[in-house]
């Protein structure tokens, strides 16, 4: 099995004249996205894509470069030579706006795991985006906001196949799940 890198980092910069960032988040391809995963994430047009773990096939992060640069972590799943974590600083010339965590494992339920939130608030972050669970969920624990945007991978028990999208500005930060089955906004 492939090595996995503990943590990495990647820096994405707001830009345009709202200063604005749109990023994709899925999680839980399990080598299998939904068949409109790739028309929905395209019309989004994401300045990037987050993959928030079990991945699968290295083939779907190819499809997901396809749309937008793609940051990834491995899941338990996973036998890629991908990180563990990675954290996304977002900035405006140079200066942070906000730092976040993606990582696959996080929550338990509603709550933030303690090795989570301690590996976060070593990196300085106020956010873990995460997979894993299959359950789309924004919430707030530990003072670090989570988001999960669901599985756009095969149907788990009855949980709706779902991706997320955060639309971050210096004054903001929008956490929305969109349905791949209708492409409308989803909520619980």
């Amino acid at each position: 099995m492939p090595r996995a890198l503990r943590k990495t980092e990647e820096v994405l910069s707001l830009h345009g004249a709202e200063a604005s960032l749109r990023l994709a988040v899925v999680a839980d391809t399990h080598s299998r996205p939904h068949a409109d995963t790739h028309r929905l994430l395209a019309a989004l047009k994401p300045d990037a894509i987050l993959h928030a773990g079990d991945i699968g096939a290295l083939r779907v992060i190819d499809e997901l470069e396809e749309v937008a640069p793609t940051i990834a972590v491995r899941g338990n799943i996973d036998g890629l030579e991908k990180p563990d974590d990675v954290v996304v600083t977002v900035e405006q010339e140079g200066t942070p706006v906000l730092r976040l965590l993606l990582t696959h494992i996080a929550v338990y339920g509603p709550k933030l795991r303690a090795d989570a939130a301690r590996r976060a608030k070593a990196a300085d972050a106020a956010m873990v985006v995460c997979g894993h669970s299959h359950v789309p969920f924004i919430g707030r624990d530990r003072g670090l906001v989570i988001f999960n945007p669901g599985s756009v991978g095969p149907r788990r028990f009855s949980l709706p196949i779902t991706f997320g999208v955060m639309e971050i500005s210096k004054a903001a930060l929008d956490l929305q799940h969109h349905s791949c089955e209708t492409g409308a906004r989803w909520s619980p």
